[in-house]
């Protein structure tokens, strides 16, 4: 099927060409005009945080909309008739933006508890509307944050803080999508000593991300898509298009370089190197959908987005790409550089072919030494702290931190992050119980204060508020919030017909993290079975798939370890631009998993397929083994330069904690998966293995569809026989 996708879309190239960009200009078009709006659904059926959030959007529909914190210091004390004056016009000003609902001053009556001990710092909570399945709008954020800087001065300090400030301050600079794609622009123009060359890469990616991202912000009408979707799904879209591309241009060059014509050899580029494309992107594919198994609405989005990305991308590279070989022919070199020009020809002269044979010749040294290394990478992540970083992570430029800045000084970390208690209370007797509740939870080692309970009108529910004396990203807070749930709580009530839910942000950690142990094992196993069962219908081996998802994760498990390091520990922190250490977000492993898995699967399948070619024609293991590292050994690791700065890129390129997170974790497994995996691990075990790498039972070739996997030989054979007999036929049509 391939090859005729090849042969239509080289011979009919401008029509092919006007389909791609009617659909990326319709795709634009469409989600500019019916684009849904980022929002984030962090909900988690049956946890107690959720049961909580429940009992305050039904019982306290005032309580249940998103807040924002107003925190000022004054050293002449916020109390002083020209601060008050100050604050209240402030006040006054922020009632009146869209969406507020009230705003708790601390020069009310109720407000006391908000004025620090000494007086010079308080803080006041802007109360919004709750927004059904959406957020307050950025603009309105914005807003508040224009007019709490312009009330500013008079010896009077103002700071927005909380977690809706901190999604207001989420930027997009736009800088590390062109800095990825200007740094793969050198890569492949030293790969390939061309310029015409490194362009069709470039070029195929750019139309599928653009499309791809044009569909994350349509599924954002469906689906949870948080705000920082389009990064992630760009960072994994720039990847895999450019080397899935790359992989097709590389050997369409090799085939031109040995004599072929520009038609038959952009039909055996696809059908050979197209295949293992087509096969790399449906791994990722599934990777990524498997996702939607663990249950979390927030990260569907990611998941559907990142998918339709890749899959595009993939898309274009099997027909666009083979339409712009045909506008380049054999121009495919000019503009050259002669410096780092290369006929990409992996023979026994190379420089990949006699590293092969050293790993050959010492298989077990050179298995152990790696093995060593990436475990040694690997040692963190049995220390992994999972949660969700606060503001105290954030840059001191921003408002959000030096909001919790002013609050940790004034009132203790704690009051970063108060945990919410949901009482539903059946018989209104029961305030006597909750207040005798709250008295004693004051008294609980970890607490700094606990307000009395706050009842609705109905009078069938209250809130307590328990600030801890830790910041909300302490383990200390953990263990507190677990001592609340299993032991304070159920020992103060004693039996009361009160059924009282701890929730919170920090709650909601506790809950997610828990949730996410339970659920991480099943997508885990699902997306190893899947990947498993498709590799072994394409190289008819069990060994060969099982090694393949070991050495996955071994690469996954380095990417883990080296982010625990450097986001949890602080290693090199500084050299990345991180501005203080925190848990890791408790979403990463499950998205890093399933992205690394699928992305590594890229190399693996490129270099088995060359290999498994070379087996098909030799029937010898070690020289197969030699002869697919030597044919794919370059351009593998142009792949992976290029797949890393890419990752690289957004980890300098943007100031958002979790991206420069997420980037990381990507570069460092495609970087120990192209060096440390590819060109040592799989020649060596391969060796060892001898043609055991290739068993297959018989009763299971019955029962599994074999997907072909043809020697180049046979490919240009079929292709130039086909071609030949279209030559024979034009000859005898009649004039």
């Amino acid at each position: 099927m391939l090859e005729n996708v090849a042969r239509w879309s080289f011979r009919h190239r401008r029509w092919m060409l006007l389909l791609w960009v009617v659909a990326l200009v319709a795709f634009i078009g469409l989600q500019l005009v019916a684009g849904g709006k980022y929002s984030t659904d962090f909900s988690l059926p049956g946890a107690e945080s959720q049961k909580a959030l429940d009992v305050l959007k039904e019982r306290f529909p005032e309580q249940a909309g998103d807040t924002a914190d107003i925190v000022f210091k004054a050293d002449a004390g916020v109390t002083d008739p020209a601060v008050q004056k100050r604050m209240e016009g402030l006040f006054a000003e922020l009632a009146d933006l869209r969406y507020v609902l009230r705003i708790d001053s601390p020069y009310s009556e109720a407000g006391q508890r908000q004025i620090a001990p000494d007086g010079t710092i308080a803080f006041a909570t802007v109360h919004f509307e709750r927004i059904e399945g959406d957020q307050v709008p950025v603009s309105v954020i914005k807003k508040l944050m224009a007019e709490a800087d312009a009330a500013e001065g008079g010896g009077v300090v103002i700071e927005p803080g909380g977690p809706l400030v901190q999604f207001g301050e989420f930027e997009n600079p736009g800088g590390g999508e062109g800095i990825a794609i200007l740094a793969a622009m050198i890569i492949l123009v030293i790969a390939f000593g061309s310029v015409i060359a490194m362009g069709l890469p470039i070029l195929s990616a750019l139309f599928g991300i653009g499309i791809g991202i044009s569909m994350v912000l349509l599924f954002a009408n469906f689906l949870s898509v948080p705000n920082f979707t389009p990064q992630l799904a760009s960072m994994i879209g720039i990847g895999v298009g450019i080397d899935y591309a790359l992989f097709i241009v590389t050997r369409y060059r090799q085939l031109l370089h040995q004599g072929m014509d520009p038609e038959p050899a952009t039909l055996v580029a696809l059908t050979t190197s197209g295949r293992a494309v087509v096969f790399a992107g449906i791994t990722v594919v599934i990777s990524l959908l498997g996702i939607l198994l663990m249950g979390f609405a927030f990260v569907e989005g990611v998941a559907v987005g990142g998918a339709a990305t890749v899959a595009v991308t993939m898309l274009a590279s099997i027909t666009l790409l083979p339409a712009m070989l045909g506008f380049v022919g054999h121009n495919i070199d000019k503009w050259r550089l002669p410096l780092f020009h290369s006929k990409e020809i992996g023979d026994e002269t190379s420089m990949m072919f006699r590293w092969s044979r050293v790993i050959q010749r010492r298989p077990v040294i050179m298995l152990l030494t790696t093995l060593v290394v990436i475990v040694t990478l690997s040692l963190p992540l049995f220390s992994i702290n999972l949660g969700f970083p606060d503001a105290g992570t954030n840059d001191v430029d921003r408002s959000s931190r030096r909001a919790y800045d002013l609050l940790s000084e004034g009132f203790g970390p704690g009051f970063n992050g108060p945990l919410l208690l949901a009482a539903d209370v059946d018989d209104p007797q029961a305030l006597e119980t909750l207040n005798s509740l709250s008295q004693q939870l004051a008294e609980v080692p970890g607490v700094a204060a606990v307000t009395p309970p706050f009842p609705n009108e109905a009078g069938d529910a209250a809130i307590i508020t328990v600030f801890p004396t830790t910041s909300p990203q302490d383990q200390r807070t953990n263990a507190l919030v677990t001592r609340l749930r299993d032991d304070e709580i159920p020992g103060a009530l004693n039996g009361a017909d009160v059924h009282v839910y701890v929730g919170g942000q920090t709650a909601a950690a506790i809950d997610f993290a828990e949730v996410n142990g339970q659920r991480l094992p099943i997508l885990i196993g699902v997306v190893i079975a899947l990947s498993f069962l498709l590799l072994v219908g394409v190289f008819r081996s069990i060994v060969v798939p099982a090694k393949a998802a070991l050495m996955n994760l071994l690469s996954i498990g380095a990417a883990y370890g080296v982010i625990v390091a450097i986001f949890q520990w602080g290693w090199g922190k500084d050299l990345l631009g991180v501005h203080g250490t925190g848990p890791i977000d408790a979403w990463v492993p499950m998205m890093l998993f399933t992205i690394l898995f699928g992305l590594s699967m890229d190399y693996e399948i490129f270099l088995l397929s060359r290999i498994r070619e070379e087996y098909v024609r030799t029937k010898d293991n070690a020289l197969a083994v030699a002869n697919g590292v030597a044919s794919t050994g370059r351009v593998i690791t142009a792949a992976a330069a290029i797949m890393v700065t890419v990752f690289l890129s957004f980890v300098f390129g943007f100031e958002e904690r979790s991206i420069k997170l997420f980037g990381m974790g990507l570069a460092v497994a495609v970087f120990v998966d192209a060096t440390l995996i590819r060109m040592v691990l799989v020649p060596a075990t391969m060796e060892l293995l001898g043609d055991l790498n290739w068993w297959f039972p018989k009763w299971l070739a019955r029962l599994v569809p074999q997907i072909q996997i043809e020697s180049e030989e046979h490919v240009v054979q079929h292709v130039l026989e086909e071609a030949a007999a279209e030559d024979k036929e034009k000859e005898t049509e009649p004039v």
